[in-house]
């Protein structure tokens, strides 16, 4: 029941629905002063949220920078969330948030982490076959990655099955093992509070496709962008989540 009431709540914290409510408030609202009221709200939240430099800015000031140092790990722990299944071929398909696994195939390339730990299972409410680590266990061993070099965790929904999942399975194949957290840089802090709280070893976090920008074209200060509804939809689902989470701690 909670994993539902998080899902509706999330989709009422988006901005551009507080812009649509307000339009539509203002459209059957009983007297001018009202609709004038609701209407200038909905140009005043349309201006703000979708404004990419303001939202930039923010998540620029939020988003971490990459560990210090080229240390090497054990174990790269890749965070799901970026793909999908291609219904039409019955393949994997890649989301927004998929450098995430380039960013571990790279590292693993390189002989920074080694091994590849995929942790993802599936979060979607009513179809819940299609684990996300499967499929992209099987794309890794399509592009030649060794299956000794994959570790499987496809049962966790969320952040915190994540962390419980994974550090469990490292410590049952690898005790002791080094672990780098791979993820997008606007969830690290998220995941840094509960990957931190699921251990008592150290563990660093390696940040990837970034969404603060940091060149700006002279439309971007005025003009509205859909990209900064989009980049809004996640910065407030992660600062809920992580109230939530430091609660929960």
């Amino acid at each position: 029941m909670f994993f539902i009431l998080s899902k509706i709540l999330l989709f009422l914290l988006r901005p551009f629905f507080w812009f649509c409510a307000f339009l539509f408030l203002a459209f059957i609202a009983n007297s001018e002063r009202r609709k004038k009221l609701f209407f200038v709200s909905a140009i005043c939240i349309l201006l703000f949220f979708a404004n990419i430099f303001i939202v930039s800015e923010i998540l620029n000031l939020y988003e971490p920078s990459y560990p210090k140092g080229n240390k090497n790990y054990d174990v790269g722990v890749v965070l799901g969330g970026f793909s999908g299944l291609n219904k039409r071929n019955n393949e994997i398909k890649f989301g927004g948030a998929s450098d995430r696994l380039l960013q571990a195939i790279s590292l693993y390339k390189k002989g920074r982490i080694g091994k590849i730990l995929l942790s993802s299972g599936n979060a979607n409410l009513i179809d819940t076959k299609v684990k996300e680590a499967d499929l992209t266990t099987e794309y890794l061993k399509l592009i030649g990655i060794p299956d000794s070099a994959i570790i499987v965790e496809n049962l966790s929904r969320n952040t915190v099955e994540n962390a419980k999942f994974s550090l469990n399975k490292i410590e049952v194949l690898k005790p002791g093992a080094s672990v780098l957290v791979i993820t997008s840089a606007w969830h690290i802090p998220r995941a840094k509070l509960i990957f931190n709280k699921n251990s008592t070893k150290q563990i660093d976090y390696y940040p990837t496709d970034f969404r603060g920008e940091t060149d700006y074209e002279p439309a971007d200060y005025f003009l509205p962008n859909s990209t900064a509804f989009d980049n809004w939809n996640i910065l407030l689902k992660e600062w809920v989540g992580l109230v939530v989470d430091k609660i929960r701690s």
